[in-house]
């Protein structure tokens, strides 16, 4: 039948991108503000489609995936249909719920992240230094990658680089001098990252959004350098808090209950590191205070329809990432 007889019929709703989703439901390559997508391919007026005869498809927008409007996702392509390795938790897709945490696996390499920074601790500082750059790496990638931006080379090379200065310089000055070696080196590096935002052609916010985020990763990076200037038996009893914290969080417990699971767990990890070191009882209010930072990274890398890579990098850092300033400050305060 031609098409005069039967016109062709387009959905009511945008049909899904033939690129998968990223974390926040936005095209691959940017983040949700000011992302770049396909170009759009709208029809003429009154022309049902393309000259060869085949159909056009309507404007494509980001939106919210077809199974958050409890649609079926007609016309999808074998792309969308496909799980990727960056594709949301099905959790998410399931029930909406925009906090789904990491899981056990994430929860497995920060343990083994966190007994490789309580181990080296109690070895020469270049020592913890190995450690605590395979954090600042993971961390920096992870900040980029939880805010739906990746991918973004020169961002994370930048606060990866930033971390790597504050090691340096805090292995060259000595932990007394901590503070003015990690602000020093931070007000540095932010300005590098404005200069790097002012060759971005991008869009106002675009580029705020690129500026707040290198700069937020940048600041995590030299974050994570304090446990060179933190106490060498808090940064054992802390580490040793922090994976005890995640573990139990990974466990199939009820909502309520597993936070203060978590707590208790590090907690006692805090007293029996302590009992190992020269901290003693006291160790059990740093392992509380790490333990309660863990959770806090924890959520922070459980918002907004979290990918796997996601899961992988910031759910892996940011609970380590977090616990630095309760190891610093009541490291010295306890010591």
């Amino acid at each position: 039948m031609s098409d005069q007889q039967y016109p062709r019929r387009y959905p009511q709703h945008p049909l899904p991108s033939q690129q998968p989703y990223d974390a926040y439901g936005a095209y691959g390559g940017y983040g949700p503000y000011g992302g770049q997508g396909p170009a759009e391919h709208v029809p003429g007026p009154g022309v049902p489609g393309d000259l060869d005869g085949t159909a056009s498809l309507p404007p494509q927008h980001p939106g919210p995936l077809p199974a958050e409007r409890n649609e079926p996702a007609a016309g999808a392509s074998a792309a969308t249909a496909t799980a990727t390795a960056d594709a949301p938790a099905p959790a998410a897709r399931r029930t909406g719920n925009p906090i789904i945490a990491p899981g056990l696996l994430p929860a497995a390499l920060t343990a083994v992240l966190a007994v490789l920074l309580a181990g080296g601790a109690q070895l020469p500082r270049p020592v913890t230094a190995v450690a605590v750059v395979l954090l600042q790496a993971v961390t920096a990638a992870g900040w980029y990658r939880l805010n739906g931006m990746w991918p973004a080379r020169q961002g994370i090379a930048l606060a990866f680089l930033g971390g790597v200065t504050a090691d340096v310089a805090l292995l060259t000055t000595g932990a007394e001098h901590a503070p003015v070696a990690v602000i020093g080196t931070l007000g540095v590096w932010c300005v590098l990252v404005l200069t790097l935002q002012l060759r971005n052609h991008s869009s106002p916010d675009e580029r705020l959004y690129a500026l707040t985020a290198g700069v937020t990763s940048t600041a995590l990076a030299v974050l994570a350098a304090g446990h060179l200037a933190a106490e060498p038996d808090a940064v054992t009893v802390g580490a040793l808090a922090v994976a005890a914290a995640t573990l139990a969080r990974a466990l199939p417990l009820p909502g309520p209950v597993s936070p203060g699971v978590a707590v208790l767990a590090a907690t006692g990890a805090g007293i029996a590191a302590g009992g190992l070191t020269s901290l003693g009882t006291p160790g059990a209010v740093l392992g509380l205070a790490a333990g309660v930072c863990a959770l806090i990274g924890l959520r922070v890398a459980s918002y907004d329809f979290p990918s796997r890579f996601v899961h992988m990098t910031a759910g892996v850092a940011l609970p380590l990432t977090a616990a630095v300033p309760a190891v610093y400050l009541l490291g010295r305060a306890l010591a």
